[in-house]
């Protein structure tokens, strides 16, 4: 298996309501990241990358949202896995702040 680079790990920053609720309250981000990647691969990613100290990482499997048209069956969206990441008291990432 290839080792993953830092900047492969994290894929994009998933910006929903609920993440903006989880990161007001919270201090939890949420990041869509490499099916690949483990918990110590994310925390270390996100440690390096924006600088702050991630207490616990949360990951899951988002399946894959199947639509129907008639009597066919298509993929809506895609198999993706996603990390919710606990900073410390007190620190933020700004990416969500905007």
């Amino acid at each position: 298996m290839a080792e993953l680079h830092l900047y492969d790990v994290l894929v994009r920053p998933v910006v929903t309501e609920k993440s903006a609720v989880q990161s007001d309250e919270l201090n939890q981000y949420v990041f869509e990241v490499a099916p690949e990647a483990n918990k110590i691969q994310i925390k270390e990613a996100v440690e390096l990358i924006f600088e702050v100290a991630v207490v616990k990482v949360n990951t899951m499997v988002m399946p894959a949202k199947r639509g129907r048209r008639g009597r066919n069956w298509y993929l809506r969206s895609r198999q993706w896995k996603k990390a919710i990441v606990t900073v410390q008291d007190g620190q933020t990432i700004e990416l969500f702040n905007l």
